[in-house]
C-alpha cells in the first residue's frame, strides 16, 4: 500500500487477519447454506427463510415489506421470490385486510410442509458448520459481534 501521509487509514496485519478472515466467511457461509438446502430440499437459502419468516409469524402471514426486513432482502428481490413460491403452490399474496394497498405474503399448507420437511437438515448444517465449531463464549461474542456489524451496516434494525 501507500504511505501513513495519503489520509487513508489502511487496516493493520491483525485487522486485515480478521477481515480477510470474515470476507471469506461471507462467501463461503452462504454457499454450504445453499448448497444443502437445494440438494435436500429443492430450496434456495433465501427461499428457506422467506418460508420460515411465515412459518414463524401468526397464521403464517407477514407483509412483504416486515418479510424482506426479516429474510434480510430488498422488497424486489422479495417479489421475485415470492413469485416462484407462489407458482410451486409454496405461498399466496392478497391485501392486507386493514390496508388493502399493503401486500400481505402467506405460506400455504404445501409450503407449511415443505419448510416443516427442510428445517432438520438445515438446522443440522447449521449446528455443523457455526454452533458446534465454537465454545459457548465463543457464540456469545459472535451474537455481539453480528450484532455490533448489523448495527452499522443497517442503524435502522435492531439487532
Amino acid at each position: 500500500m501507500t504511505g501513513e501521509d495519503d489520509g487513508v487509514r489502511w487496516l493493520a496485519p491483525d485487522e486485515l487477519a480478521a477481515w480477510m478472515s470474515l470476507a471469506a466467511l461471507m462467501f463461503k457461509l452462504p454457499g454450504a447454506l445453499d448448497y444443502q438446502l437445494q440438494r435436500d430440499s429443492g430450496l434456495t437459502h433465501f427461499e428457506y427463510l422467506v418460508m420460515a419468516g411465515l412459518s414463524e409469524s401468526p397464521d403464517r402471514s407477514r407483509r412483504m415489506s416486515e418479510l424482506a426486513g426479516f429474510a434480510n432482502g430488498s422488497l424486489s428481490r422479495l417479489s421475485h421470490v415470492v413469485k416462484r413460491l407462489e407458482k410451486r403452490g409454496f405461498v399466496v399474496r392478497r391485501p392486507d385486510v386493514e390496508d388493502g394497498r399493503i401486500t400481505v405474503a402467506e405460506l400455504t399448507d404445501a409450503g407449511w410442509e415443505q419448510v416443516v420437511a427442510a428445517a432438520p437438515g438445515h438446522v443440522a448444517a447449521v449446528r455443523e458448520y457455526v454452533i458446534d465449531a465454537l465454545t459457548p463464549g465463543q457464540l456469545a461474542q459472535l451474537k455481539e459481534i453480528g450484532d455490533a456489524i448489523h448495527r452499522k451496516v443497517d442503524p435502522a434494525r435492531s439487532c
